[in-house]
């Protein structure tokens, strides 16, 4: 994490989008590794999306439920400096990719915060519990994660231009994470949506 606001661009499925999302200020680019997502896409597609981001610039896959031995072959074959979990894994499996873990806690409740329990995450990553694993542009529950997020964390969960200040403003994360929030449709990033939510985001920060 640096000292300014970390600011993810996720659910890209174009090298054109990669692009775009790094020259806009991003740092750090996500590819959907899950099969059951909209957004998903093919390792060899990933390959091509990664490839456009530039030095700098952080490239994470994103997983549910796939085996330890699958996410660490994927960071390495891929390049991927961070793998970020949305299911039901066993902290058990992952120990020794710790350092490379951005673990995601899906917040309905105060029971939500018990996934918690076992994992020591490079990062955690706080989102909203919405049935198939995200980007479905519902807001999290910000005063619940104000109150309960181990730090440092990112905030994910239907953000947008429009509302990411906001967010910021109640929870004070260390970076924000976005993928339907800066979307044309639900396959490509729109520009103007991208510039906006990252200049939203780093003024709010200041």
């Amino acid at each position: 994490m640096t000292s300014r606001l970390f600011v993810k661009i996720c659910g890209v499925t174009t090298p054109e989008d990669a692009a775009m999302a790094a020259a806009a200020g991003a740092d750090a680019i996500g590819v959907n590794l899950w099969p059951g997502s909209k957004r998903h896409v093919t390792l060899e597609v990933a390959r091509e999306v990664l490839a456009a981001v530039p030095a700098g610039v952080l490239k994470v896959g994103v997983f549910v439920d796939a085996a330890a031995s699958e996410v660490e072959r994927c960071l390495d074959e891929l390049g991927l400096d961070r793998a970020q979990l949305h299911g039901d894994e066993a902290p058990g499996d992952f120990g020794r990719l710790d350092a490379r873990l951005i673990r995601v806690v899906r917040v309905r409740d105060e029971a939500s915060f018990e996934r918690e329990a076992g994992w020591s995450p490079a990062l955690w990553l706080y989102d909203a519990f919405v049935e198939g694993y995200g980007g479905a542009g519902v807001p999290a529950p910000w005063p619940l994660i104000a109150a309960r997020a181990r730090r440092p964390f990112v905030l994910a969960g239907g953000l947008t231009p429009a509302n990411v200040a906001a967010a910021i403003a109640e929870t004070r994360p260390e970076g924000v994470d976005v993928a339907s929030g800066v979307e044309s449709s639900s396959r490509r990033k729109d520009p103007a949506k991208v510039a906006a939510f990252i200049t939203a985001a780093r003024t709010a920060a200041r």
